[in-house]
Formats: C-alpha cells, sequence, structure tokens
C-alpha cells in the first residue's frame, strides 16, 4: 500500500499523465495519430531533447541553470559533421566531440562553481562565444554530404519501432535515475541544490559537485549533437538555437523544481516526450507548426506560476503546521505545570 502511495505522489505521474491525456485528445480529434508507427514517431523524435533535457536536470538539481547547451550542441555537430564529412572514423570524431562537451561543461563548472558568476550569466556568455565558433568553424556555411552509412543509422530500430538511438537514451535514462537514487554520491546532486551550505557541514564536496554537474550537462548535450547530426543529415549555423527552452520546459513539466534538488531524470525524460511531440500534434490536429515556440513558452510559463503557487502554499502549510505543534506543545506543558 505504501508502494502504491509512493507512486501516487510522485511527480513524475502527473508528467506522464499529462502525456497519455495529450496523445488521447489528439487521438479523438485525429484518429488517424493513434497507430503505432505515429506514437513511435513521437518518441523517436523526442532522443535529441530527451538528451539535453537529462543534462539540464543536472544543472538544476543543484540550483543553477546552463543556456549553452543548445550551442553546444550546435558546435559539437559542426565539428562532428565536418570530421565525417572530411572521412573520419566514427571512433574519433565521437571522441572529439564528447570531449569538447566535456570542456564545455568544465568551464561552465568553473565558472559558477569556483568563480561563483551566476549560472544564467556565465553560461550566457558561453552560449554567445560557443554561436561564434561554429560559425568561423564551419565558415558560415552548412555542413553537408555526411556518410550516408552515418546517416541511415538513425532509422534503425529494435523494438516496436523504436530506434537505437532512443532505446539508448531509455537506457541512459535508467541508469542515471539508478546512479542519482541508489548511491551516496549519485544523492549529492539533491543534497547541494536542497541545501548547499547544510551538504558542506555534513561533508558533502558542494564545489565539486557543481562542476561534476556541469560536466555531465557538457557531455550529455555533446552527444545529443552527434545524434542531432545523424538524425538531421546536416547542420547550420543555427542548428541548436532555442533548444535550451526546450530542455527548461522538458524538466520543469518533469516536476523539476527550478530551486533545485526536486525532480528526478525519469520526469525530464517524459517532458522531453511531450516537447518534442508539440510540432506532430499539431500537424494532426490542423495546425501549422510555427505555433511550436508559443507553446512551448506557454506552457513554461503556466508549470513555472504553477510551481511557484504550491511551493508557496506547501510553505505556508508548514508554518502553520509547525506553530500548531508549537501551540500543542506549550498548551501541554501548561497543563501539566503545578498549581
Amino acid at each position: 500500500m505504501s508502494f502504491l502511495k509512493k507512486i501516487a505522489k510522485a511527480r513524475e505521474l502527473s508528467s506522464f499523465l499529462f502525456l497519455v491525456a495529450l496523445f488521447l485528445i489528439v487521438g479523438l480529434i485525429n484518429p488517424a495519430f493513434l497507430s503505432g508507427t505515429s506514437i513511435s514517431a513521437c518518441f523517436n523524435t523526442s532522443v535529441v531533447y530527451t538528451l539535453i533535457a537529462v543534462g539540464m536536470a543536472f544543472a538544476i538539481f543543484i540550483g543553477e541553470i546552463d543556456v549553452s547547451v543548445g550551442s553546444n550542441l550546435g558546435f559539437v555537430a559542426t565539428v562532428v559533421g565536418s570530421l565525417l564529412r572530411d572521412g573520419a572514423n566514427w571512433a574519433f570524431a565521437f571522441t572529439v566531440g564528447i570531449l569538447i562537451g566535456a570542456i564545455i561543461g568544465l568551464i561552465n563548472g568553473w565558472g559558477v562553481a569556483i568563480m561563483k558568476i551566476p549560472s544564467l550569466i556565465f553560461t550566457l556568455g558561453t552560449n554567445g562565444v560557443l554561436r561564434g565558433m561554429m560559425y568561423i568553424y564551419a565558415g558560415g556555411a552548412w555542413v553537408e554530404n555526411l556518410p550516408k552509412s552515418f546517416k541511415d543509422f538513425s532509422s534503425v530500430t529494435l523494438i516496436g519501432g523504436f530506434t537505437v538511438y532512443y532505446c539508448c537514451a531509455v537506457l541512459l535514462v535508467v541508469g542515471v535515475h539508478c546512479l542519482l537514487t541508489r548511491t551516496r554520491r549519485g544523492r549529492y546532486f539533491i543534497a547541494v541544490g536542497d541545501n548547499a551550505g547544510g551538504a558542506t557541514l555534513v561533508g558533502i564536496p558542494a564545489t565539486q559537485t557543481k562542476v561534476w554537474a556541469y560536466v555531465i550537462c557538457g557531455v550529455l548535450s555533446a552527444v545529443a549533437g552527434i545524434i542531432f547530426c545523424s538524425r538531421i543529415g546536416f547542420v547550420t549555423s543555427t542548428s541548436g538555437s532555442g533548444y535550451e527552452m526546450k530542455a527548461v520546459a522538458a524538466c520543469v513539466l518533469g516536476g523539476i523544481s527550478l530551486t533545485g534538488g526536486v525532480g528526478s531524470v525519469i520526469g525530464a525524460a517524459i517532458g522531453a516526450v511531450i516537447m518534442a511531440s508539440i510540432s506532430y500534434l499539431l500537424v494532426f490536429m490542423g495546425f501549422s507548426s510555427n505555433y511550436d515556440n508559443a507553446i512551448t513558452g506557454i506552457i513554461l510559463i503556466t508549470i513555472v506560476v504553477a510551481d511557484a503557487l504550491m511551493q508557496r502554499r506547501n510553505a505556508v502549510r508548514n508554518c502553520h503546521d509547525r506553530l500548531a505543534a508549537r501551540t500543542a506543545e506549550s498548551a501541554a506543558v501548561k497543563g501539566g505545570a503545578p498549581q
């Protein structure tokens, strides 16, 4: 019974139910959507969003943010795409891309955790630098003519029409979730985001944990860039633009609090599916996909406001509970005192 109550209270459950309700509503409007091909396409399309959302989740867990994930994705996609186009083998190109992501994450972690620069400001600066580097590296041109085998690999499916990329993303999410919930070091991220000062007092290396959070975010953004390159088949100078908003929206929609210390990567993955499905669902509903960004913004504002109101209500409730407990304790002391 306690297990069922735990599931019912999980923040991810509301996100999952919202996803199911969304699919059912679209299915009622256009029954053609309720097919295995259409539904699996929503999940397959979300693989890039899933990776950057999980990476963003680490930054938000520690109470920070990383708005450079989109430019990180784009820059890595540009470099890896160029290497593959010029004849480099996959292993070398992927290794270079992942190392670039790790270095970007390390720089962000150094600026935020060690130099104590506000994460929004520092990562916004990183975002601008990477955008400029993308343009310089590619000379403002598109990266095209990628190997056919690399592009075709994105359409290889395993079970139920789900691609190899998405199946690997699911395994990654499950593995990261187990790491965060079942290991001592994994719990550091939530602890630092909940109370960095208190975490330091009990021996948790808060600064090191924040740096690691940004490194992980950078690496996952790099992997997302590689998959983006494979799925799209070309890279432009604006590739990855706006993905940071999608990542934040996916995390918030998945039940992760922007104040840090609350949420899970499973919720972020569910939110990523919702974000990735918006354009696809709009087409089935007879609307233009141009409304995608507007709807994303509306969802983000709505969820953030709702989360803020919920936190305020919980704070007031906890305050009332503590006051009631102190009043009852005081009354008990007075009642037991000798007359």
